[in-house]
């Protein structure tokens, strides 16, 4: 019996897809096989594309410096207004 053997990423060790439309179908399938929801995105070292469980970060937030937590207000932290 053969078993299929996914290239993978010398990156990050992730599965490369070719096309988006090949990880969108893999997402699908996981979605449906496990119950967790995957976002598709195109990885910046190999040039394929991947699966991940974070969801993509919106436009506003990289121009709002968002790090993804809320800040800490301890030790006499204040947001400043603006």
């Amino acid at each position: 019996m053969h078993y299929f053997i996914p290239k993978r990423c010398p990156s990050s060790n992730k599965i490369m897809y070719a096309t988006k439309q090949q990880a969108l179908q893999a997402a699908d399938q996981s979605e449906r096989e496990r119950g967790t929801h995957l976002w598709v995105y195109r990885c910046d070292y190999c040039a394929t594309w991947h699966l991940t469980h974070n969801p993509p970060r919106t436009e506003a937030m990289y121009h709002q410096g968002y790090s993804g937590k809320p800040r800490s207000r301890k030790r006499g932290y204040k947001p400043r207004r603006r």
